[in-house]
């Protein structure tokens, strides 16, 4: 924060599928949140508690989203819970969009959002889920080799706006305790740090995923690691909808939910699962900027 910032902060919670964040609404991007501050409200024990924070901006007001300003309204300024600045965030998306809707931002039906990994459509569904529409996956032709334990794996490269290593494995508990983020190599292939996912099946063109996001250790969902995994199980199952003209459709159970996913002809992946507010309140700044 500011040190101009002398009233109390306003904020909510959120999840998506249990990746939990705090939400700060600043239409006119006022709050200069400091990756220190992101960090103590993101704190379990001490602060709030959450995945990352969902920081709400016009696009205009942001010198990030201004290009972006004429297509979508809104900029969701995603940090991790260590404060540092990401591209994307699947759940997030989701949650972003949500609040929107509680804030009166917008109604259910369609929504852009602008995100440091471009420009994210949205749909609120009457159901209470939303649907994203999460681009295209690059498939970067450079993996690495993922070690836990003893144990190692081969890791699909995949993009998702943010960078993710795919591994398959018999069991979940193989990926250990994920509470530091598990050593790969090369590690050039990854200057920024990655995404690791640990992927398990559970039947027909359905899997478990476990994942340490990058800059916030395990977490119990990721949304851009779900369409990630359903993109890399596809490949191993030798399905590409570029290919055979047909959507490909694979459950993904993640710690906190389920998430649908479905990757289109087109390259177009969409994510479906549910997204919740269940707090707001206040932080006092003699607190945050302590």
């Amino acid at each position: 924060m500011t040190s101009a910032q002398t009233s109390p902060l306003a904020f909510l919670k959120g999840h998506g599928t249990e990746n939990d964040f705090v939400i700060v609404p600043d239409t006119e991007n006022v709050i200069d949140l400091s990756p220190a501050a992101v960090a103590r409200l993101c704190d379990r024990r001490a602060g709030i508690g959450a995945d990352g924070v969902l920081h709400v901006v016009r696009s205009a007001a942001h010198p990030e989203a201004r290009p972006m300003a004429d297509e979508a309204e809104w900029f969701m300024d995603y940090r991790n819970a260590d404060g540092s600045v990401a591209e994307m965030c699947g759940n997030g998306v989701r949650v972003f969009a949500r609040y929107l809707q509680h804030a009166g931002h917008v109604t259910a039906g369609e929504v852009s959002v602008a995100t440091r990994g471009g420009v994210k459509r949205v749909h609120l569904d009457k159901d209470g889920s939303v649907t994203v529409r999460m681009g295209k996956a690059l498939l970067p032709e450079a993996g690495v080799t993922v070690t836990v334990e003893g144990r190692s794996w081969p890791a699909r490269n995949v993009n998702m706006g943010n960078p993710h290593a795919v591994a398959f494995v018999d069991d979940l508990a193989h990926a250990g305790t994920l509470y530091d983020e598990p050593p790969y190599a090369p590690a050039s292939v990854y200057p920024d740090g990655v995404n690791i996912e640990f992927v398990a099946d559970r039947g027909p063109r359905h899997v478990a995923m476990r994942v340490h996001e990058r800059g916030a250790a395990e977490t119990r969902s990721c949304g851009t690691g779900a369409c990630a995994v359903a993109v890399a199980t596809a490949r191993r199952d030798g399905t590409d909808p570029a290919a055979t003209g047909t959507p490909v459709t694979y459950t993904v159970d993640v710690l906190g939910g389920t998430l649908i996913i479905t990757e289109h002809p087109d390259g177009e992946i969409e994510m479906t699962g549910p997204a919740v507010i269940v707090a707001e309140g206040t932080v006092e700044p003699s607190w945050l900027d302590a």
